[in-house]
């Protein structure tokens, strides 16, 4: 730490300073006036200080752009009531650990204050990553659990265990679901919604998801939502507020 203390000294010195102490000798040897020299460190002060103001400012103006995008649901598995006035989409991939994050922390708490009292509609869209090996199947399963009317039971079961979606795991929680396991896993491996999936994860790229969890968080509309994109497993909080924005903007 002392050590910082003198760099942190020495570095906020006055460039004149910090010259060798036979700067001026040499700078008359080389022809150099002291004027002149004076000139070309009064150009290095500004030059630093237009550097610093942008490194200042880079990081502000990535924080406040914001991306829109406008998603249609029609048709998509959602929580809550079709009436709310807000509305949120999630893009997930269940081999994520970020997503397995979103699940188990901040998720719970957006389902209790803003999902069950009907003042959001949640939505769960795909983008599975190539270099998640059971994603794609993941998506796959959960789709066909929709068709015995346990997308979101299976679907919190995947979110909290990304290591445990290989064939046997997913057939396993499709027991314990008290699902028709033959029919369950005859779906699966037909991969019978390989291209519903596919077509998830092209909407994802055409909005801009470049990561899991990509959000759309916005005002709901007749067809799907209007909103913000958001990257990230960001906490509660953060939704907490962006909803409290929305909902108090006319």
């Amino acid at each position: 730490m002392k050590k910082f203390l003198r760099f942190a000294s020495f570095a906020a010195l006055p460039l004149a300073l910090l010259l060798p102490l036979g700067a001026q000798d040499a700078a008359k040897d080389q022809g150099i006036t002291r004027q002149q020299a004076d000139q070309i460190l009064d150009e290095l002060r500004q030059i630093r200080q237009l550097l610093e103001r942008q490194q200042a400012k880079a990081p502000q103006a990535q924080e406040e752009q914001v991306v829109k995008a406008k998603v249609n649901l029609e048709g998509f598995a959602m929580l809550g009531s079709k009436e709310a006035p807000l509305t949120i989409v999630e893009f997930t991939d269940y081999q994520c650990p970020f997503c397995q994050r979103f699940h188990t922390t901040a998720f719970p708490e957006l389902k209790k204050n803003y999902i069950d009292t009907g003042k959001v509609r949640f939505y769960s869209r795909d983008l599975p990553l190539d270099f998640h090996p059971n994603a794609m199947r993941a998506a796959e399963a959960a789709r066909c659990a929709n068709e015995q009317g346990q997308f979101w039971k299976l679907r919190d079961v995947m979110g909290a265990n990304p290591n445990k979606l290989d064939m046997d795991s997913l057939v396993a929680d499709a027991t314990d679901l008290k699902m028709d396991v033959k029919a369950f896993r005859a779906c699966v491996e037909s991969e019978k919604y390989k291209n519903a999936v596919q077509t998830d994860v092209m909407e994802a790229m055409k909005i801009g998801a470049n990561g899991t969890p990509t959000f759309v968080i916005g005002k709901s509309t007749p067809n799907g939502v209007d909103g913000e994109l958001v990257v990230g497993a960001e906490p509660y909080a953060m939704f907490d507020q962006k909803l409290k924005e929305l909902g108090s903007a006319k």
